[in-house]
């Protein structure tokens, strides 16, 4: 099975070419490295991030640490946003590898099949908020407006990721492997809450080589309504 998955993805990927009309879908990857059955989905979110039409990112949470291996990219806030993500729909149980595709469907992150579907969805769908990001060396401008649809409130967040790493895992499930991650989030900042109406405006400093998305999410864990991404 192992052999046969960079196939079995590139299959699925040139089949699931989006629309050049719809939008850019925000995908979420929830990882570890003490997690055996990550690797897969890993792979996966490797192949999204080289795609202009999707935001992958990959946010390692640390509850496989006791195993043994303490994950290197793992945050607490990583598993508090998991948490958030499953009170929302009803549910009470965590897991990985799990993808959490527009902020609202969730799916187990090494089913190919199940993902493209899910993506070529949330592309043909409009989206709510038209955000803007530009930057000015160290300095970036954020701009979020309505696009037309009835106002939601949501929060404006701030990403940061690095782009790629290699770790040699040492313990726990995937010992004596050396795992590639793609899209690894290490900041996740609040810009501030908005009405969804009006424009919404701010700006941060983040270093000019480190790549940034901006998200704008319904309140209380909701669907994405827009992102923009600067590499």
């Amino acid at each position: 099975m192992t052999r046969l998955m960079p196939i079995a993805v590139a299959l699925w990927m040139a089949a699931s070419g989006f629309a050049a009309a719809g939008q850019t879908v925000v995908v979420e990857l929830f990882t570890s490295q003490g997690c055996s059955s990550c690797p897969p989905a890993d792979r996966i979110l490797s192949e999204l991030a080289e795609r202009d039409d999707v935001i992958a990112l990959a946010l390692h949470v640390d509850y496989w640490d006791y195993l043994g291996w303490k994950d290197k990219f793992a945050i607490p806030g990583h598993t508090k946003r998991q948490r958030s993500y499953v009170r929302a729909i009803g549910k009470n149980t965590i897991y990985t590898p799990q993808m959490v595709i527009g902020g609202r469907d969730h799916v187990i992150g090494s089913r190919p099949m199940k993902i493209s579907r899910l993506l070529q969805e949330h592309a043909a769908q409009d989206a709510h908020v038209n955000v803007v990001a530009r930057r000015n060396g160290d300095q970036i401008s954020i701009e979020a407006s309505p696009s037309g649809t009835a106002a939601v409130p949501a929060v404006v967040d701030l990403v940061t990721y690095l782009p790629e790493a290699t770790v040699d895992v040492l313990r726990g499930e995937n010992a004596g492997r050396t795992l590639t991650y793609h899209n690894i989030v290490r900041d996740w900042k609040r810009l501030g809450t908005w009405n969804g109406k009006s424009a919404f405006r701010a700006t941060a400093q983040v270093p000019e080589d480190v790549p940034v998305v901006v998200l704008v999410q319904a309140r209380n864990s909701g669907p994405i309504l827009g992102a923009h991404r600067l590499r």
